[in-house]
This record gives structure tokens, sequence and C-alpha cells, in this order.
């Protein structure tokens, strides 16, 4: 067996031609140009025989991770591949919520943390992601479901995260199409999160993409992984669809495809794989200056700057890596929408589609090291992957420099499901499709 290649010894990667930097003058200047002077936001690059760190996931956890190994820990010799085009998975297949309303103090730090990233993101990446902090709004519908989100309101504010209450007055002041009175579950009141709200899925991609190739990361698309290369109890490398590479370190951020991944290293992960669909309307004027979800189901609603009205609501509930959704679900989100909104029965729906998620058995996500050395693993978001892309590209890339966990994801490492450590958001118990 050939020695492997000393990645301690390879000189630093010098930071590639800038793109230029994105501002408003620069768009006059290209305009009177004739629009000629512009390039290629990220390389194409070429995949090279060896790298420091091999991501496997081109999404918005993979990217992020890579652009923080490059700016803050100056680990640049790094390749992040992509089977496909940047843009084309789970990032650029969400409801683009943003938020960090949860329940367990733990979590909420950690979410509390993305969402103060998301809030510099813009000015930190020279990119516009149009982060719009609208306001999350949850609903409740019973006393005990009051009770339930009053405890979480005021785990939040004991962390110094803010949260409003809402009576059923000024819920009707500040949305007044929401039928609070409906036949089903009628409306008791809410909690609003005034910096949660949306950013644009795809310009997160593209941003992370334009800011880790000009710190010197390979992004690779059209590559995909076939294989993960071991030694023993050591992961190697990784054989693709355009040759073998060498790594001292692996790094798995494919979300959905997490279990099929780690199953190529001899790997069994506590984590299955659901289809979540999600659909978009006609545009029609500003109607929704808030994000809105439903607490007798799962349901939410935002407005899209293209006037297009964007929700969801549950997982399919069976495992499946397809993405596509049911018609029973899809029957389900829109008597949801309707009960609780009754003008969007007049709208269409123009498009639907459907992403992998990646569901663990207590809800909670994994940012950890495996059992194989030189194997990590960034994965098992379920709902929250999109929302936590800053928060888990900095931890997982201090995870990969430092070798240990970042403080703030502590919590979230693989061993916890064998110690009886679970983190069940919910109390739903062992069962995926629940969370």
């Amino acid at each position: 067996m050939s020695a492997p290649p000393d990645f301690k010894q390879q000189p630093a990667r010098a930071r590639r031609a800038s793109s230029g930097r994105y501002s408003f003058w620069r768009l006059v200047r290209e305009g009177l140009k004739g629009q000629r002077g512009w390039s290629r936001a990220w390389a194409k690059a070429v995949p090279r025989p060896a790298y420091r760190v091999v991501i496997v996931g081109g999404g918005g956890h993979g990217l992020a991770t890579a652009y923080y190994l490059a700016t803050e820990y100056g680990i640049t010799d790094v390749a992040v591949l992509e089977r496909g085009p940047i843009g084309l998975g789970n990032v650029g297949r969400n409801t683009t919520i943003i938020r960090s309303n949860y329940f367990l103090p733990d979590n909420i730090r950690f979410y509390e943390y993305s969402l103060k990233l998301w809030e510099g993101l813009e000015r930190r990446l020279n990119f516009n992601a149009m982060v719009s902090q609208r306001g999350t709004l949850n609903l409740f519908h019973s006393e005990a479901q009051r009770d339930l989100f009053t405890r979480r309101a005021n785990q939040m504010r004991l962390l110094g995260v803010d949260n409003e209450p809402l009576s059923r007055q000024q819920l009707k002041e500040r949305v007044p199409l929401v039928d609070l009175d409906n036949g089903r579950y009628p409306v008791l009141g809410g909690f609003l999160q005034p910096r949660g709200g949306t950013v644009r899925h795809d310009a997160v991609a593209w941003g992370y993409a334009r800011g880790a190739s000009e710190a010197g990361v390979d992004i690779v698309e059209h590559c995909e992984v076939t294989g993960i290369r071991r030694d023993g109890a050591r992961v190697t490398g990784v054989e693709t669809s355009r040759g073998p590479i060498a790594a001292e370190t692996v790094c798995l951020a494919v979300a959905g495809h997490s279990s099929q991944l780690a199953a190529m290293a001899g790997l069994t992960l506590p984590i299955e794989s659901h289809v979540l669909q999600a659909f978009v309307t006609e545009a029609i004027k500003p109607l929704l200056d808030v994000v809105i979800t439903y607490g007798a189901g799962h349901f939410y609603v935002s407005q899209s700057d293209k006037g297009g009205l964007v929700f969801g609501g549950a997982i399919d509930g069976y495992n499946t890596y397809g993405q596509r959704g049911t018609l029973p679900m899809t029957e389900e989100v829109a008597c949801a929408a309707v009960t609780l909104l009754p003008g969007l029965a007049r709208l269409k729906v123009l498009r639907q589609w459907g992403g992998v998620m990646d569901m663990t058995m207590d809800g909670s996500p994994i940012i950890s090291a495996t059992p194989l050395s030189g194997l990590v693993i960034n994965g098992g978001w379920c709902y929250g992957g999109f929302k936590a892309i800053p928060a888990g590209g900095m931890t997982t890339a201090h995870l990969v420099a430092r070798g240990t966990p970042h403080p703030l994801a502590r919590h979230l490492d693989l061993a916890r499901f064998a110690d009886g450590r679970t983190r069940d958001e919910r109390g739903v118990g062992p069962f995926p499709y629940l969370h």
C-alpha cells in the first residue's frame, strides 16, 4: 500500500481572483459598460487527487462548513463535492423560514446563534440573501396549547431571546385574513418572534459558494461520491464518478441521503429519510407580512418577494428518497390553508415539490465525529436544516478544524442515542415520522 499524502506539509492555498465586490455603484458601472465586466460567482474547479478536507454535499451546510473552515480557521485545502449543480438539493427546495423559537435550552441557544449569524450574513458575504425579519407567528388553539407555548416563550425569555404574546384582537389587527372563529380549530392567540422571518434559499447557496471559492475552496460540481475509502478504522478518502480523492477528513453533509453515504463507510445511522412537500401560489399583491404557523396542524405560510404564497405541511410519513409527494398530504395542507385563511381558496397553486428529509430518532440534528477516525457527519436536521445553515456550518467547521465539538453543538453528538441523552424537542419518543 502506498503512503498516504502528507496533508499537514501542503502549503496554504492562495485566495482566488474575486468576482468583484457587489454594490449599487457596480450595477450602474456594469450597466454603462454593457454588462461585460461580470465574472463567474465561483470557480468551476476540477478535483485534485488529495485534500486535507473533503466535504460531501454542496448544499447549505456543506458550503457553509467550507466557507467557515477557510475564513474562520484558515483551512483552504478543502473540496466540496456535489453530484449535480449547486443549489438543486434541499437548500433550494424548502420554505425559507428562519427562527429560534424552540423549547429545549440547548436547542434555543443553537438556533439563536444561527439567527444572529443570519442577521449579519449579507454584509459578511457581500451577497444579497434577501434576509427578511418579518416575524414568525405561532398560533395556538386550546388552553393546553396556550400553556405549552407560554412555557416555551418563558424559556426563550430566560435565555434572552425575543418572543411576544398576542391576543385574538392583536392577531386580527396583524393578520386580518385569519379566520379566528373557523369551524375546525378556533384561534385563541399566538406568540410572535419578531426577529424570525425568511431568507432567499437560492441566494444562500450562491453566496456561500462564492465566498468559499474566493477563499480558496474547490467547488466541484457533477462529482458523485460512489464509495468511501477505509484503512481499518480510519477513513482515507472517497471514490467518485471523477476518480478517487484522498482526504485527511471526510465530512458528510448530504441531508436525506446521510444514511446512504454512511452505509458506504459501514455505519448505520439513527436516521430515516422522508419526503416533505412544499407549494407556491400565483403571485398576488402584498397580503401577508409575517410567517404564520398553524398550531392545530402542521401548516406554515409566508409570502415571497415575487408575490406568491409559499406554504407546506408535515412529511408524508413513509420512507423514501423520492423528491415528490402524495395527494393525501397535498389535500391535508390545502385543508389547513383554507381553514385558517379562507381567502386562499381563490388562488391557483403554480408549483409543488418535495425535499428529502433526514429525520432522527429524537428530532434533533447530528453534528458529530463518528466511530471511524477521519469521518464527520452533519445531518439529521428534520425540519430545521435551512434555518440552521450558518450555525451548522460554523459548528461543523469547528469540529473539523479543532477535533472537538463546538460548545453550542456539544449536545448534538452521535453517541447520545446509545447513552440515552436524546434531545426530544417535541417529547414524542423514538419515532422519526412524528418529529
